[in-house]
């Protein structure tokens, strides 16, 4: 995309922190692209957090959360943070500022009110969860109205909002991180099963433990490894040994190198309860894995597999289901073959360059004539 000259450009981001999650890695890898075409870039963070991701060189970071000597009561509180963020805003003076989760989004609305700059809000999980309580439900449904611009990951993360906000809402793609994009690995693959996500309950890894435990007497080659810290992490491995499958079980941890260590794996497994737009599963399909996941709100998984042509999708919390799609694609290898090259095809539409053309290219929509 030729946009001319981008120096005076600049764009704002908010988030509560850098933690290590998808969507902060989205925010930075985002950062550094506009870095790279020339922008200004700024990120707003409300806490500095210990294993956060590393800001790229040039970008500015500002934290908005009020200090110690800063704070007073409870409800006061509520609003020197309000003011804090206004003031942040108004001065870093940014073209268009992003923002994601919750609160952050409603909070980045009322901060911008009557202000030059331009807000985006995005949702990146479902929509019903990230907006659980009444209060935050009724008030995304009616500020967004009022936000210049909505973006969303799936279709059915739109038809939450009211008819006044869809006509705000996009969907946007997020760009595959680069070191998933290469080529497919076409050589022999044992039957390793991957999963990859936090342990939590909603990522629900006790699911694959136990469709595998049923299946595993059938097919002895066969291993499952389940990549991920959180707080499950214990459960799960003591599931593992009490399965008398320690030895194909593995457990390894949150490790830097997936994308070598799951390329070569026959199956990969997403078995949440819900989901945005599902990075991991985007990354498992783009290296060209047969894939199976459950067909979870927010819809993600729905926008990405094509039941039986490119993956497989079964219901929520069916461990039957899911046990009978991994003996079908354990026991017809070149079933399994024909599904992860389908898969394979995403690639192309989720690249970082095409896909962080896009977002430049939305952003200098909401901005127009002052980016012309």
């Amino acid at each position: 995309m030729d946009v001319g000259n981008t120096a005076d450009r600049h764009i704002a981001f908010y988030i509560g922190s850098l933690k290590k999650g998808g969507a902060e890695r989205v925010f930075v890898n985002l950062a550094a692209y506009f870095l790279s075409r020339g922008y200004r870039v700024t990120m707003v963070t409300q806490y500095r957090r210990e294993n956060e991701f590393e800001l790229p060189k040039g970008a500015a970071r500002v934290i908005s959360d009020i200090t110690e000597e800063e704070s007073g009561g409870r409800l006061g509180n509520i609003w020197r943070r309000y003011a804090k963020l206004r003031r942040i805003f108004r001065e870093i003076k940014a073209d268009v500022v992003l923002s994601t989760f919750g609160k952050n989004n409603i909070n980045t609305i009322l901060a911008n009110a009557f202000l030059p700059t331009r807000a985006v809000v995005s949702v990146v999980a479902d929509p019903r969860e990230e907006y659980r309580d009444g209060v935050l439900r009724f008030l995304a449904k009616s500020l967004f109205y009022f936000a210049d611009g909505v973006v969303m990951q799936t279709r059915e993360g739109v038809a939450f909002f009211p008819k006044w906000v869809q006509k705000r809402c996009v969907i946007l793609k997020n760009s595959l991180n680069p070191v998933f994009v290469r080529p497919r690995y076409e050589g022999e693959r044992r039957q390793d099963i991957v999963a990859v996500g936090r342990m939590d309950e909603n990522k629900n890894q006790k699911m694959i433990l136990d469709a595998f435990v049923r299946i595993a007497e059938r097919f002895p080659d066969s291993r499952l490894f389940l990549y991920g810290d959180g707080e499950l992490r214990e459960t799960l491995t003591k599931q593992a040994h009490a399965s008398g499958l320690s030895d194909r079980i593995f457990l390894p941890g949150a490790v830097n190198d997936v994308a070598d260590r799951i390329q070569r794996a026959y199956l990969f497994v997403l078995s949440s309860y819900t989901e945005g737009m599902p990075n991991t599963l985007i990354e498992a399909m783009s290296l060209g894995l047969a894939c199976i996941s459950t067909d979870c709100p927010c819809g993600g998984p729905r926008d990405l597999i094509e039941d039986g042509v490119n993956g497989f999708l079964v219901p929520v919390g069916d461990t039957d289901a899911l046990a009978v799609r991994m003996e079908e694609l354990l026991a017809d290898p070149e079933r399994a073959q024909r599904i992860g090259k389908e898969a394979a095809r995403l690639q192309e539409a989720y690249r970082p360059e095409r896909v962080n053309g896009e977002w430049e290219a939305y952003f200098a929509r909401i901005v127009g004539g002052k980016w012309t």
